[in-house]
């Protein structure tokens, strides 16, 4: 099975496993089309992170971000006269993108401990071929272009490609010969050609046209890595996440307090309430702490523990809000999820932070560059203070959850602050509200925070739920404001869960172009 935001990309990972390939060969495949289809979302000019669940072996996570560069500091943007870091252009290009060295690292877990046999080449075909003939321009893409025109049309190689001739409509076939190319030398000559090779060469060509500080040596001291995912036991359950720099911390939290909250499914308004109060809770601990586990000043177990929980818990009235002033962040991404007919599951995430990131478009190779490394900080004093070399903080962290009754759920979703709320809501719909999977998912959501580049942080509620609980949530001082049903500020979600006899249910998001399928 396969759940993706783009029905072309659950296509595709569908017909890797029907013809013999496994759970991670498939979100290869999809997550290479991916960068084709929806490249507003995601690119090779990105980052990923991975959790593999082996049937017998236990929980695996790669963590595929790159660093800052070693021309990125403080003192590179205070001397061109910048506070803060710009948020487009090739200033905001500064860190190394990790998603090819991801799909590499997991390429070689595939071959090495799940005895794959396809081969890079059958992977990356599809991917080239769409980009070749053509992929239909989606709702998402369309939207995005239009409502983010005023801030990217001014960035000369990107207004070439998507703005010079005329407004993309809804349909549109649309072909990306530079990715064309750039598929067909990956597969050629390996996808470490990203970072090492004639590829690199190419990126590097480009990039030095821009005002982006990355460099050749940048790329070449880039490797994705295996690390020890996070993990938090429940009553029933264990919730993997990644570790920082992610918030994976924040999903954890999140569940973490709800479950010590008693009453918390009595109503509607007690499940939502309690929810958003936890989140409150679980981003005061991620906007102090979170950054590249290199330089974080304590151990995120401090906060994984029973007592820390139930303290927290113990601070949620149903009479009254906590206070709420939070540094949210704004992102878009890819979630997808794939479980093989071996037992494998795979959550994965996939991002270029804000909607087509830096805006850096390169023609050479069609990448589009993320701008991930805005989330650093030009104060002195702040823990995520930018330095040479260093990891960016992350809000993308796929999620996974393994039952004691023998079911695996793969989870997650794309949206920045709302990526942690949003996946404990569909974990918590499914497990507690005995929800199936595509009704936790498309049940009315909202969101704490600001999101796509809106500066609002109230609460933001899908405008189908009851009055009576809209009423409710705001007679205790929850800051509401309503926007339209499946709208796409709450996300992309999807759910995969795999039954301990085999069987398989999932849910995709209306709210996306997406399709969960089976075989």
């Amino acid at each position: 099975m396969m759940v993706s935001p783009h029905w072309v990309a659950t296509q595709i990972g569908i017909d890797i496993m029907r013809t013999g390939g496994n759970a991670v060969e498939a979100m290869i495949a999809s997550a290479a089309a991916i960068t084709v289809a929806y490249p507003h979302m995601n690119s090779m000019g990105g980052d990923n992170f991975w959790l593999i669940k082996n049937l017998n072996k236990g929980v695996f996570a790669i963590e595929a971000t790159g660093p800052s560069a070693q021309k990125a500091s403080r003192d590179f943007y205070i001397s061109q006269g910048y506070n803060s870091i710009p948020t487009r252009g090739g200033l905001s290009a500064l860190t190394v993108p990790g998603a090819v060295g991801g799909w590499e690292n997991a390429f070689n877990f595939s071959k090495n401990q799940l005895d794959g046999k396809k081969s890079l080449q059958e992977l990356l075909e599809p991917a080239e071929q769409i980009a070749k003939h053509g992929v239909l321009a989606s709702n998402s893409l369309v939207r995005n272009l239009n409502n983010k025109k005023n801030e990217l049309a001014n960035i000369n190689e990107f207004y070439k490609k998507f703005y010079k001739n005329k407004n993309i409509l809804v349909g549109e076939n649309l072909k990306f010969p530079e990715l064309e190319e750039t598929f067909k030398t990956l597969k050629k000559n390996g996808l470490n050609d990203f970072y090492h090779g004639k590829l690199n060469k190419r990126i590097i060509s480009d990039l030095s046209k821009t005002s982006s500080p990355l460099s050749t040596i940048d790329f070449h001291n880039y490797r994705a890595i295996n690390v020890d995912p996070i993990c938090l036991k429940l009553q029933g359950l264990d919730i993997y996440n990644l570790p920082p720099p992610t918030q994976g911390l924040a999903s954890l939290l999140i569940m973490g307090i709800l479950d010590k909250i008693k009453d918390k499914y009595i109503s509607d308004f007690n499940f939502v309430h309690c929810l958003v109060e936890a989140t409150k809770i679980a981003f005061e601990i991620r906007n102090k702490y979170i950054c590249d586990p290199r330089f974080m000043k304590i151990d995120i177990k401090e906060f994984l523990n029973d007592k820390f929980l139930v303290n927290s818990a113990n601070k949620i009235s149903f009479n009254k809000t906590l206070s709420w002033s939070n540094e949210v962040e704004n992102g878009d991404t890819v979630w997808l999820g794939a479980v093989d007919k071996f037992g494998n599951v795979v959550s994965f995430i996939q991002s270029i932070y804000w909607e087509f990131g830096s805006g850096i478009f390169l023609p050479e190779t069609g990448i589009i560059f993320q701008n991930r490394g805005i989330s650093f900080s030009l104060d002195k004093n702040h823990h995520n203070l930018l330095i040479p070399k260093k990891k960016p903080f992350h809000t993308i962290q796929p999620a996974l959850a393994v039952l004691n009754d023998g079911r695996t759920i793969s989870y997650g979703t794309m949206g920045g602050d709302g990526q942690p709320q949003t996946q404990a809501t569909i974990l918590s719909r499914y497990i507690d509200l005995k929800m199936n999977p595509h009704h936790a998912i498309n049940t009315p959501r909202w969101l704490l925070g600001r999101t796509w580049g809106d500066n609002n942080t109230n609460l933001k509620l899908e405008d189908s739920f009851d009055e009576l609980l809209i009423s409710k949530l705001k007679k205790v001082g929850h800051e509401v404001e309503l926007v339209s049903e499946f709208n796409e500020i709450m996300g992309h979600a999807g759910m995969i869960v795999r039954h301990s006899n085999g069987n398989l249910e999932s849910g995709y998001d209306l709210r996306s172009d997406g399709i969960a399928l089976g075989d």
